[in-house]
């Protein structure tokens, strides 16, 4: 055989150890969805890569067979022509020379390429490919055995399962992609989410609850529909710890004004949860006892607070807005870099805002001010987390209700979260 034949015989060689690499690399990193959308518009290439991308044990066992022979077959090529025509240095010549080829044309060219345009690549990949995996049926599934007894005998356990981390972590790839928008992508992520609620991070505090005495004058309950514009009110019998009913606005009115039943006989019947009821199965609850309202109670059975059928939606979709309700701005600036904050802002939410990471008990950033003031705050009050300096505006009745968040680009931070006055 003449250098000519050897020179070609090598180049196709390193030809499809360049296919193999690639295919490999197009395989593991393209975008399966994509490709099921071109699927789904009949592309028959496409079709065949996602097929193929479902069995990809087979697939990768075929890619590493192929790629281990073209290799140790070039390799040996290289030697024995290497050798007859020097020698003495003909092998080590042949180790060389094979190794910046194999590695520059068959691996790290090919592989660049291809991750660049994987899912272009794995189409037309698919089809060699595909022959291949049947022509290699047997090895494969030698393979496949081979991996069955490791498996037992490491007792690894296959999970199908992706945690809600790397589902999210799947979202934002797919959003960063362009395939879908910013709204669907919350969206999606708050229904990931969901599952992980409890009825208290969403709750309406007692503090800010609106409720009636069951002994009150039903003008009074008038003038508190009025002026809350809700359309349900609870019903207390001697305290707000003592939840008894609901009443609804379209049962309070009549065509003649207000009803003449009895607050008693007016009011449903509360429905009442435990605070770490998950708001998923909270929603299946409320669906079933037909109610829009649940009261929640803590460890002494005493009310914490309430949560609407609104509440748990506004989870899901983002804030539900009605022409009663009214606007207001959490986090407001003030000058640069300084702004007013809610004090019942949800405290993740503050950490996003302010791009920052704390971990607190407290669900809002007023109860995480409270916590590092290490006690009731008062007006005037004020600490340092890392860069940012809150000072306390306004209270009631000992709650936070406004803050000042100064950003600085010099970051302190008072660990122990001791308040002065200014």
């Amino acid at each position: 055989m003449d250098d000519t034949h050897y020179i070609l015989i090598m180049a196709l060689l390193i030809a499809m150890s360049a296919y193999f690499s690639a295919t490999e690399t197009a395989f593991s990193s393209m975008n399966k969805t994509r490709l099921k959308n071109l699927a789904e518009k009949g592309n028959k290439k496409a079709d065949l890569a996602c097929r193929l991308s479902d069995k990809y044990d087979k697939l990768i066992s075929t890619i590493l067979v192929g790629n281990n022979i073209v290799n140790i077959a070039v390799s040996s090529l290289a030697t024995v022509y290497f050798i007859q025509k020097f020698p003495v240095y003909g092998a080590t010549i042949s180790t060389a020379v094979i190794t910046v080829l194999v590695l520059i044309f068959g691996e790290i060219t090919p592989k660049s390429i291809a991750k660049d345009a994987s899912e272009k690549f794995a189409m037309f990949a698919s089809p060699f490919i595909n022959i291949l995996i049947v022509l290699l049926t047997p090895i494969n599934f030698i393979f496949s055995m081979w991996k069955k007894l490791v498996s037992k005998i490491f007792k690894i356990e296959e999970s199908a399962k992706m945690s809600p981390e790397e589902l999210i972590m799947l979202v934002e790839e797919v959003q960063q992609d362009g395939t879908i928008d910013d709204d669907d992508s919350e969206l999606i992520r708050n229904a990931i989410e969901f599952a992980d609620l409890a009825a208290e991070d969403i709750l309406t505090h007692r503090v800010d609850l609106e409720a009636v005495s069951i002994d009150d004058d039903k003008v009074d309950i008038a003038r508190k529909f009025r002026e809350t514009q809700f359309s349900r009110l609870l019903v207390y019998k001697e305290s707000i710890d003592d939840i008894v009913g609901i009443i609804h606005l379209k049962d309070f009115y009549t065509e003649n004004g207000i009803t003449k039943k009895s607050v008693t006989e007016l009011m449903t019947k509360p429905l009442f949860i435990q605070k770490g009821e998950k708001i998923n199965d909270l929603l299946k609850i409320l669906q079933n006892n037909k109610s829009h309202i649940a009261v929640v109670i803590d460890e002494y059975g005493g009310t914490l607070g309430i949560v609407t059928m609104e509440d748990i939606l506004e989870e899901l979709v983002g804030d539900i807005w009605d022409e009663h309700d009214e606007i207001v701005e959490n986090f407001q600036e003030v000058d640069p870099d300084t702004y007013k904050v809610d004090g019942s802002v949800n405290f993740d939410d503050f950490c996003d805002f302010f791009d920052f990471e704390a971990e607190s008990e407290s669900i809002s950033v007023g109860g995480w001010a409270m916590e590092c003031l290490g006690k009731i705050p008062e007006c005037g009050d004020y600490f340092e987390y890392e860069n940012l300096k809150i000072s306390i505006l306004e209270t009631d009745s000992h709650r936070v209700t406004l803050l000042q968040v100064k950003r600085s680009e010099k970051s302190e931070t008072n660990a122990n979260g001791e308040s002065e006055e200014e």
